[in-house]
C-alpha cells in the first residue's frame, strides 16, 4: 500500500489573513514530481492558483478532506528551504505576505530555458596572489582568515576614498570572495547598479575565470536571468554577482554576502512590502549562518546602529592614516562676500575653484561634480526671486538651451510658456540652480584650450585618459580616470544639503566621498575643493575624511529626536475610519506614538506610528494583525501598511 503524501503549499494569495501554507493531497501520478521547492497549480477558493511546495509530509492536521494538487508545473526546485525561510523572515519584518516577497525571490519561469541543455560552467580558478587591500586595514587579515575557515564573520568595511589599491572596493570584494571560495563555500556579491556590476564582473573574470560564475540582474531579460538563477539553484556555480534582484539568489552552501554602498537609494525595493537589500542581507546572514560584509566609502546611519549594537565589526583605517593616504580636501564658502569670482562673465564659481582647476590641469584630468543635470535646473523671477512655475500644472520651470539663450520649459507637461511672474509681473528670469551643461559652457569659456567631457544619466562616460581634461559629471556617473584625477571640484554643495529628506546630509557625504575616491592621494598632490557652507556638518566630515564620526553623531541626533534607525516607524494609509481604528489599536497594544493623520488623496489619509526600537517587532506584528482582522472580517475601508524599509 502506498503511503499517503501531503504537500504543504504556499499559495499565491497576497491577502494577509491567508498568509500561511495550506495542505493538499498529492495524487499518485504526481508523487514523483511534487517535491519541495517546485511550482504547482492548486484550486483555492474556487479558482486555480499558482503555488510552491514548501514541504512534503505523510499526514495533515487539517480537519477536512484535502483537495488534490491539480498540476506540477515543473519538478525544478526553484524555492530552496533556506530561501523560503528568508522569504518568511522578510515578510514578517516588513508586515508583508509570503506571496509578495517570493515574487522578488524567484524570477518568472522561462520554460524553454528550463528544459534546454544547461551550459557548461568551468570550475572556479583560485587566485594565487596575496590580498593587497584588506590586509592594509586593521582586522582585515583576521576577516579573511575567518571567511576561509567558515567562521561567518559580520563586518562593515569603510574604505579610504583614494584612487589607489587601498581604496579599491572591487579588489576588496574579490579578496573576500576568494577567501570564502577557498574555504569551500559559496559567495554572493551585490552592487547597486549595472555600471558597478560590469566593472565587478570584468574583475571577477580575471580572477576566477570567465564563465565560472553568473550575474543575476533584472536588466538581463527573462531568459538570461532565469538561466543564471537556475545555475545557482542547481549548484552549477558557487559565485553569483548581481544587483538588488540577486539578494535572494539561491547560492548553495552560502558562506558570504558582500554588499557595496548600502546607502545607495537603488537598494530600496519599489514594490510591496518595500524591503531594503541591506536588511535582506542581514536577515539572510542570520538564518543561513554565513558571513556578511558591507563595503563602502561612507557609513550609513543604519550600519552604524548595527555597529553600536555589536552586531557588526567595524573595519577601517585610523583617522590619521586615512588623511595621510587620501587627497587633501578644502572647503570654500561660495556665498561669502570675500570670495572672488572666476573669469567667466556670469560665473557663480568662487576664485578658489578656478585656482584648483588650473593647478590640477597642469598634472592631469580634473573632475567637476555638479548636482544637477541639464542646462538650467531651475528658474526664478529675476526681480522678486519667486520660483517660476508652469501656469498649466504648477510644476517649477527649468531652462533649456535655445537660439536666444535659455528658454523656460515645464518638464512635466512639456509646455514652453510665455512666462510672466504672478507676483510682480516681470518677464525677466534668473537661474539659481545651474545644470551640468551650463557649467560646462562656463568652464569651457574659462579654459578654452582644454577638452571638456560631460557625463550624466542621459550620456554616461565610463572612462577618461590621463591627459589634462575637464570632466563634468553629475553624482553617481563620474568616469574613472586612468591613474586617478589630479583634482576634483564639488559644486553647489548646498543643493544636496537642502533636500527635504532626513538623510540629506548622509546622502550628500556619500556622493562626495565617491568622487574623492577617484582622486589621487596626498602623496601625488591630489586635492579636492568643495564649494558650499563650510560650517555644515557633512562638509566638515568631508574635510576631515571622517564618515564614521559623521554617522556616530547623526545616529545620536536621530536617537534624541526619535527618528529611525533608533525607532521604528510604520505608516498606515487608507480610508479615514480604517486608519483611525488601526492607529487606536496599535497605540493601545504597543504604546506607540501616533503622528497625523494627513490627507493624501480623495477620501484617504495617512498616519505614522512611532515606537521605540525595542518595541519594533511588536509594533510590526500588531500592524500585521490589524490587517489580518480587517481582511478576515471583511471590514469596510482599504488599509495599507508600510514599514520603514531601512531599519533592521
Amino acid at each position: 500500500m502506498v503511503e499517503p503524501r501531503v504537500a504543504r503549499v504556499a499559495v499565491d494569495m497576497p491577502l494577509p489573513h491567508l498568509d500561511r501554507p495550506f495542505d493538499y493531497a498529492i495524487p499518485d501520478d504526481l508523487a514523483a514530481t511534487a517535491v519541495p521547492g517546485c511550482r504547482v497549480k492548486v484550486r483555492f477558493a474556487g479558482r486555480q492558483r499558482d503555488g510552491y511546495v514548501l514541504d512534503v509530509v505523510t499526514a495533515s492536521d487539517a480537519d477536512r478532506e484535502l483537495s488534490p494538487l491539480l498540476k506540477v508545473v515543473s519538478a525544478e526546485r526553484v524555492l530552496h528551504p533556506e530561501i523560503a525561510g528568508v522569504v518568511r523572515d522578510v515578510a514578517d519584518h516588513y508586515a508583508g505576505t509570503f506571496a509578495d516577497v517570493v515574487r522578488l525571490a524567484v524570477p518568472p519561469r522561462h520554460g524553454m530555458t528550463e528544459t534546454a541543455e544547461p551550459p557548461d560552467y568551468p570550475p572556479l580558478r583560485t587566485p594565487d596572489r596575496a590580498a593587497v587591500v584588506l590586509c592594509e586595514y586593521p582586522r582585515g587579515a583576521a576577516l579573511l582568515r575567518a571567511l576561509a575557515t567558515e567562521v561567518a564573520p559580520r563586518a562593515t568595511l569603510c574604505l579610504a576614498p583614494v584612487a589607489r589599491p587601498l581604496g579599491n572596493w572591487i579588489e576588496a570584494m574579490v579578496e573576500a570572495a576568494s577567501a570564502t571560495l577557498t574555504g569551500g563555500r559559496g559567495v554572493l556579491l551585490l552592487v547597486p547598479d549595472a555600471a558597478d556590476l560590469a566593472r565587478l564582473e570584468a574583475r571577477c573574470a580575471e580572477s576566477f575565470g570567465r564563465g565560472s560564475f553568473v550575474t543575476l540582474t533584472a536588466e538581463k531579460g527573462p531568459a538570461a536571468r532565469y538561466r543564471a538563477f537556475l545555475a545557482a539553484a542547481r549548484g552549477q556555480v558557487r559565485l553569483v554577482l548581481g544587483t538588488r534582484a540577486a539578494a535572494f539568489a539561491p547560492v548553495l552552501d552560502l558562506g558570504l554576502i558582500a554588499l557595496f554602498d548600502d546607502g545607495d537609494d537603488s537598494w530600496a525595493e519599489p514594490r510591496a512590502p518595500y524591503p531594503h537589500a541591506r536588511v535582506v542581507a542581514a536577515l539572510r546572514a542570520t538564518r543561513q549562518h554565513c558571513g556578511l560584509l558591507y563595503v563602502g566609502y561612507a557609513r550609513s546611519v543604519e550600519t552604524q546602529a548595527m555597529v553600536d549594537r555589536d552586531w557588526l565589526v567595524p573595519v577601517e583605517l585610523p583617522s590619521a592614516a586615512r588623511r595621510e593616504a587620501c587627497a587633501v580636501v578644502r572647503a570654500t564658502d561660495d556665498g561669502a562676500p570675500s570670495s572672488g569670482r572666476g573669469p567667466a562673465a556670469h560665473s557663480r564659481l568662487p576664485h578658489e575653484v578656478f585656482t584648483a582647476i588650473r593647478a590640477g590641469l597642469a598634472r592631469g584630468p580634473v573632475l567637476v561634480q555638479v548636482p544637477r543635470a541639464g542646462y538650467l535646473a531651475g528658474l526664478a523671477c529675476g526681480r522678486c526671486r519667486t520660483v517660476a512655475r508652469c501656469a498649466a500644472c504648477g510644476h517649477p520651470l527649468a531652462g533649456e538651451r535655445g537660439d536666444r539663450g535659455a528658454a523656460p520649459v515645464c518638464r512635466v507637461c512639456g509646455v514652453r510658456p510665455e512666462w510672466r511672474c504672478a507676483e510682480c509681473g516681470s518677464t525677466e528670469l534668473r537661474a539659481p540652480r545651474v545644470g551640468v551643461v551650463r557649467t560646462a559652457e562656463e568652464l569651457g569659456r574659462a579654459f578654452p584650450q582644454t577638452p571638456v567631457v560631460q557625463s550624466s544619466g542621459d550620456h554616461r562616460v565610463d572612462r577618461v585618459g590621463a591627459e589634462p581634461a575637464l570632466v563634468l559629471a553629475t553624482p553617481g556617473v563620474e568616469p574613472i580616470a586612468e591613474g586617478g584625477y589630479a583634482a576634483a571640484v564639488l559644486l553647489d554643495a548646498e543643493l544636496l544639503l537642502a533636500r527635504a529628506d532626513l538623510r540629506a546630509g548622509e546622502e550628500a557625504l556619500r556622493r562626495w566621498l565617491a568622487a574623492v575616491a577617484l582622486v589621487r592621494g596626498a602623496s601625488d598632490d591630489g586635492s579636492v575643493v568643495i564649494a558650499g557652507p563650510a560650517s555644515a556638518r557633512a562638509i566638515q566630515a568631508l574635510v576631515r575624511l571622517d564618515p564614521v564620526g559623521f554617522a556616530v553623531r547623526e545616529l545620536a541626533d536621530r536617537g534624541e529626536a526619535g527618528f529611525p534607525p533608533m525607532s521604528r516607524l510604520i505608516s498606515v494609509e487608507g480610508s479615514g475610519q480604517a486608519v483611525e481604528d488601526a492607529v487606536r489599536i496599535l497605540q493601545a497594544e504597543t504604546g506607540a506614538v501616533p503622528l497625523g493623520p494627513v490627507p493624501v488623496a480623495d477620501d484617504e489619509v495617512r498616519a505614522t506610528v512611532r515606537a521605540a526600537l525595542a518595541s519594533g517587532r511588536a509594533l510590526v506584528a500588531a500592524a500585521k494583525a490589524v490587517q489580518v482582522r480587517r481582511t478576515a472580517h471583511k471590514e469596510d475601508g482599504l488599509l495599507r501598511v508600510r514599514v520603514d524599509p531601512a531599519v533592521l
